[in-house]
């Protein structure tokens, strides 16, 4: 049993905790919040992530998992300390490493003995050598090593990515100290990649740069693809089933959100600009990325032509399902659209209105479920690819609103149904904008009474 201190209880640092607790290692989670802390004893995760909560209980049950704030009560005597801060975005895009700073600088006067470092923080490249250069700073007779371990989890699917990854990256100077490190992984029987500090950090950015890189491309292709009649559906079909391409990352929709694609893309091409680099491809993301809420006003004001007074219902807040996390969340920016054109805003989501009701406050009007969204609504929005509300009754949901109109931001639902059901439908790239916009021509001339 190794001892293990994780520093930082955000969507990384609990699922790192508490994975290797259920591997049988002792682990301490530590963070500064004394609120997250008593949450964390008493078993309720301050996170919305399937699994984690009985993953969290089962582990505090058992002994192996506990958690503090103070520093002087998890560093001493620990085998490995994980950092797993955040990185916020700083003014001008480059990551905030301002926690990590923090971080190193806390734990470097309790450690003792030999103690390996492990950086799961997203960090600028040469961030292992500024957590070397602090720690021996403020503790120069310190005996350690600092290991970049890059995480790859996604929200919503967190444990099975760590308990199942499909590699292990460790970067570090002292091969010694990658090697313990992969040790402690070793019961998770994934490939792992050994390779020097700097370049493990650069896999994190240039892994996560591509795959937002590949959504950006399907969307450009999807806007193609609404002008000349074509369905990105099975465009991106038939291009993931090159071996060469893959399926992964072709949905077409509302753009990438969350903590890590919005950040990290920006973070990256930072970098590279204040190395004197260029960095237009990744620059380019960004921007058709940001071009992608705007669909949805374009696609309205095609059918009502002022947004003013509409009432829009928006179906989903979270960035992707089966989370509860709201920050870059193509949702946010989409009602933040909708009220700068004087539309009136209701949404329902699973689990993300708390957290949404943190950012909007009392700008929205917070619904119970999906039809009451729907009732007198002039338009609805899918933001979110939530599974309830692909099992919609959708005739009930035609039958609530006053005008039948579907922005469907993440293609969730099938244009020729939506046409028979009598709803005016717009997808992203399904190659129907014409019959969208003929049916939108009744609304347009009031030809379909309005329902009080």
């Amino acid at each position: 049993m190794k001892r293990l201190c994780v520093v930082g209880m955000g969507y990384v640092g609990l699922t790192t905790a508490t994975c290797f607790a259920d591997l049988g290692n002792h682990v301490i989670g530590l963070d500064i919040d004394g609120a997250k802390i008593e949450s964390l004893r008493a078993g309720v995760p301050p996170i919305y992530e399937p699994g984690l909560e009985e993953l969290l209980r089962r582990n505090l049950k058992a002994g192996r998992l506990a958690f503090t704030t103070r520093y002087e009560e998890a560093v001493p005597g620990a085998d490995f300390v994980f950092l797993a801060v955040g990185t916020p975005p700083g003014w001008e895009g480059e990551a905030d490493t301002k926690y990590v700073r923090a971080a190193a600088e806390s734990l470097a006067p309790h450690l003792t003995g030999y103690t390996i470092i492990v950086n799961k923080s997203t960090v600028p490249i040469g961030t292992g050598d500024l957590i070397a250069s602090i720690i021996e700073r403020v503790n120069p007779k310190a005996k350690f090593d600092v290991v970049s371990n890059p995480e790859f989890l996604r929200e919503g699917s967190a444990i099975q990515d760590f308990m199942n990854p499909d590699r292990v990256v460790l970067g570090a100077g002292n091969p010694e100290a990658a090697e313990k490190v992969k040790e402690l992984h070793a019961p998770l029987n994934a490939p792992v990649i050994i390779t020097d500090t700097r370049t493990a950090e650069m896999i994190k950015y240039a892994s996560n740069a591509f795959l937002a890189t590949r959504i950006s491309f399907i969307n450009e292709i999807a806007a193609i693809c609404d002008q000349v009649g074509a369905d990105v559906k099975m465009v991106a079909r038939g291009m993931g089933m090159d071996k060469r391409i893959g399926p992964a990352f072709l949905e077409a929709g509302l753009g990438f959100g969350g903590s890590c694609f919005p950040k990290d893309v920006e973070a990256l091409a930072h970098m590279a600009a204040i190395h004197g680099c260029h960095p237009q491809l990744l620059r380019t993301v960004m921007e058709i990325n940001r071009d992608q809420r705007r669909v949805v006003i374009q696609r309205l004001r095609e059918v009502f032509g002022s947004l003013d007074g509409l009432v829009v219902g928006v179906l989903g807040l979270s960035f992707k399902p089966n989370t509860d996390d709201v920050r870059a969340a193509p949702a946010i920016d989409v009602i933040h659209l909708l009220l700068s054109e004087g539309a009136r805003v209701r949404a329902y989501d699973p689990v993300a209105v708390n957290s949404a009701r943190k950012v909007l406050g009392d700008l929205v009007e917070y619904c119970e479920n999906s039809y009451e969204v729907a009732r007198g609504a002039d338009a609805l929005v899918v933001a979110t690819e939530w599974n309830e509300f692909k099992q919609l009754d959708l005739v009930r949901v035609k039958e609530l609103m006053r005008h039948p109109v579907v922005v469907d931001g993440r293609n969730i639902y099938e244009p020729k149904a939506m046409f028979g059901l009598g709803f005016v439908y717009f997808g992203i790239g399904r190659g129907v904008r014409r019959e969208a916009e003929q049916a939108a021509r009744a609304i347009i001339n009031r030809e379909i009474p309005l329902k009080q």
